[in-house]
């Protein structure tokens, strides 16, 4: 998201609009990239990534840290539209992904069940 921030303050001076546009993208394949072990992180990742890009597009003012740090504050504010639909975006995605990874375990268990495998084993 830093990358997209730079350029987008590169490309179209630091709109707002075009970097959350990008960030839905990017929750997106944030959640379908992850682990399955990890599902559960991307949700929490994503908010992190946005606050993390956004001071390339905040205006600081010019006025030292705490000019910074209060146009992040504004930012985060005035985009949370497109942070909590990013961050809705990847945990749907990761329900899916989590909700087809339990009917695949299932049906595992079940096809081990029926052919006699032993709990603990894998058929072979």
């Amino acid at each position: 998201m830093f990358a997209l921030a730079c350029l987008d303050h590169l490309l179209f001076d630091g709109s707002a609009t075009v970097y959350g546009v990008l960030f839905l993208p990017v929750c997106v394949l944030t959640a379908l990239w992850v682990r399955p072990g990890d599902l559960v992180t991307a949700p929490v990742v994503v908010p992190i990534a946005f606050a993390f890009g956004l001071p390339p597009i905040t205006d600081g003012g010019g006025g030292g840290f705490g000019a910074s740090l209060m146009g992040l504050v504004t930012a985060l504010a005035l985009q949370a539209g497109w942070l909590y639909g990013g961050t809705l975006a990847a945990v749907l995605v990761v329900t899916v992904r989590r909700v087809g990874l339990m009917s695949r375990r299932r049906a595992a268990r079940r096809r081990d069940r029926t052919h006699g495998v032993p709990p603990g084993r894998q058929a072979r």
